[in-house]
């Protein structure tokens, strides 16, 4: 309960800030890892809380990692506004507001016990000009559970472990930030 009361404060906060004109009414959060800070020329737009599953399946009997798929919640700054966004197979996010779309890869990751590792995803590709039109660089930090099940399985079972996390996207900033 109290990760939820946390969610919500940094929402509410978001949010109150979002309300302001200032470029620079984004809530205070936790520092990430230096190893997955996005590169210098990137704003922060947005930040989601995530809840789903990391999806896994059994192969030559080991859990083998197919996909996630998980629903966030959270405010961007640009476009301002709150969003919910489906995190899918790609691994890719998509605002269920605007129908802007973003994949990325896993350019840097940091471990942390008992739990899915945090990673800097880098943009491979944006659909839309909403949301995740410009989105160049991605976070997932503050990872709880996920992890692929311990032990044997049998080939061609599928399970998925509940996780949540804390999404970040940035931007480049460009003269209109």
């Amino acid at each position: 309960m109290g990760r939820a009361l946390g969610c919500a404060a940094l929402l509410a906060t978001a949010l109150i800030a979002g309300s302001s004109s200032s470029a620079a009414a984004v809530p205070a959060l936790k520092p990430a890892p230096p190893a997955l800070a996005p590169p210098a020329g990137h704003v922060l737009t947005a930040v989601f809380a995530a809840r789903g599953v990391q999806v896994y399946q059994c192969a030559a009997g080991a859990w083998a990692f197919v996909e996630p798929a998980a629903t966030l919640s959270g405010v961007s700054w640009r476009p301002r506004g709150h969003h919910d966004v489906i995190h899918f197979r790609g691994p890719s996010w998509e605002s269920t507001e605007d129908g802007s779309l973003v994949e990325a890869r896993a350019v840097a990751n940091s471990p942390v016990p008992g739990a899915i590792p945090e990673l800097l995803l880098q943009s491979t590709r944006n659909r839309g000009d909403g949301v995740f039109g410009r989105t160049a660089y991605i976070q997932r930090l503050a990872t709880q559970g996920g992890v692929a099940p311990a032990g044997a399985c049998v080939d061609g079972a599928t399970t998925g472990v509940p996780y949540r996390a804390e999404y970040r996207f940035y931007s480049p900033v460009s003269s209109g930030s």
